[in-house]
Formats: C-alpha cells, structure tokens, sequence
C-alpha cells in the first residue's frame, strides 16, 4: 500500500487533500525552530514527498510532530505562504495545502534579489547583450501577428510621447519585456521580467549621461526591430540588437 493515505468522503471535495504521513516530520530544537520546519518542508517538496495539493496535517498535530508551540507553527505556515508554497484556507475544509509557486511568484522573487543586489549599469547592460541577443533570433521564428501588431503599436505610443517630450526610460524597458514574450517561453519571459528594475536602473544611467538623445534614436531603431522581426530577418533583428544595446553599453560607467 502507497505511504500516502487514501482520501475520504470528507475531502473529497477539494482537488486533493491526501493525508501527509507523521513520520515525514522531525522534531525540531533551534533558536529559530519557524526556519527550520520551513527548511524541512521546503526539502520534502524537492524530494516529491509532498506535493501540490497534499493537505498538511493540522496545527496540533504538526505541533506534536515538530515538538513546538502553535505559536512557532503559524509563523512558520505564514512563512511557506509568503514564499508560495502553501495555501492556507479557512471554513470546515481548511488549512495547510501545498501549493506549486507560480511563475509570477518566482519572477518577483527573481526581481527583488537582482533589484536589491549591489549591480552597476554596466554590469547589467553586458548581461543584457547576453540573453536580449539570445531572445532575438527566437522572437524572429515565433512572433506571432499579434505579437508584432503591439509591437507595433507600442513604437506608435512611444514616438507619440517623444513628440510630447514625455518619452521614459519605462517605455523602453517595456519594449524589451514585450519582445522577450514573443519567444512563447515562459522561462524567458520570466527571468527577463525580473530583470526590469536593473534594466530600468541601467537605462536611466545612460539617459543621465546623454538626456539629449536618450530614447529618440532608441525609439528609431526599436521600430527598425520590429519590422526586422515581421521580415523573418534574423541577421538584420540581431545586428539592430547588438548595435542597440552597445551604444547604451557605451553611456554607462564600467
């Protein structure tokens, strides 16, 4: 028989609420016992002993398997809930599920460590001509018609707000963000997402170094990509690309 215990009617209801065994939990004796039943679970889900959808057992009974206080298991449930790894429900068929973290999740955790880590425009900008080179070839084969038509509309916007002396250093990176997600890989889409805040943070260097032509030729040249991209031309989308990004490589200090 699986270690893992059948469902009941009672939980039936929900999408999967099997029972979580007692012995899959250690006592734990720490300053910070929270971080260390954290650490337990958080080693169970790499391990597949749980699961998305497994019901952890209750608060008194995690407080017997763990050896601590309710008050340390809140804490550390609303710890694994912050990180997206459980939901916790209320009413009759509440508490504890394990939960799979989305890709958003993952993305601002991505963005907050790159946003918050000591990085220089420099630095980010050399980094950006590694992956925004990659995801050039793959948005030239994948683009769809609607992905090149809000292209499209987004150069519409941009030179709009140029003419209006309201162009920002968001517009481009949304430009960018925007391209990455014509690649359809959601990997991409989410690790250059994360990236927008030292994008951001780079772009406004150069803008500070060179306000007088910071974003008009920029502009220029992300309208000349995208019809790259609808022309299936990747050497023309790759060459724009390298120009683009070593002409703001050469705006920010090493």
């Amino acid at each position: 028989m699986s270690p893992r215990a059948s469902q009941t009617p009672e939980n039936e209801a929900t999408s999967r609420q099997p029972a979580v065994p007692q012995e899959l939990f250690k006592a734990v004796s720490s300053s910070r016992v929270s971080q260390v039943i954290v650490e337990q679970i958080r080693h169970l889900l790499k391990e597949d002993r749980l699961q998305p959808g497994d019901r952890l057992p209750s608060e008194r009974e995690l407080c017997v398997q763990f050896g601590c206080s309710r008050v340390t298991i809140r804490e550390a449930l609303r710890i694994l809930e912050a990180n997206g790894l459980v939901e916790i429900r209320v009413g009759a068929r509440g508490g504890a599920f394990v939960t799979a973290p989305t890709s958003s999740r993952v993305s601002e955790g991505l963005a907050d460590l790159l946003t918050f880590s000591p990085l220089t425009a420099s630095q980010v900008t050399e980094a950006r001509l590694i992956f925004e080179l990659g995801v050039v070839p793959l948005a030239v084969e994948r683009a769809t018609e609607e992905d090149i038509a809000d292209l499209r509309a987004m150069c519409e916007a941009h030179a709009k707000a140029l003419r209006k002396g309201e162009y920002t250093m968001e517009l481009s990176t949304a430009f960018h963000i925007r391209l990455a997600a014509c690649t359809h890989n959601p990997a991409i889409e989410m690790l250059v997402e994360s990236f927008r805040g030292p994008m951001l943070m780079s772009l406004r260097e150069a803008q500070a170094n060179e306000p007088d032509t910071m974003g008009r030729r920029g502009s220029k040249e992300h309208r000349e990509l995208v019809e790259a991209i609808a022309a299936r031309d990747t050497e023309a989308a790759s060459t724009l690309m390298r120009t683009h990004l070593e002409r703001t490589a050469s705006r920010v200090k090493d």
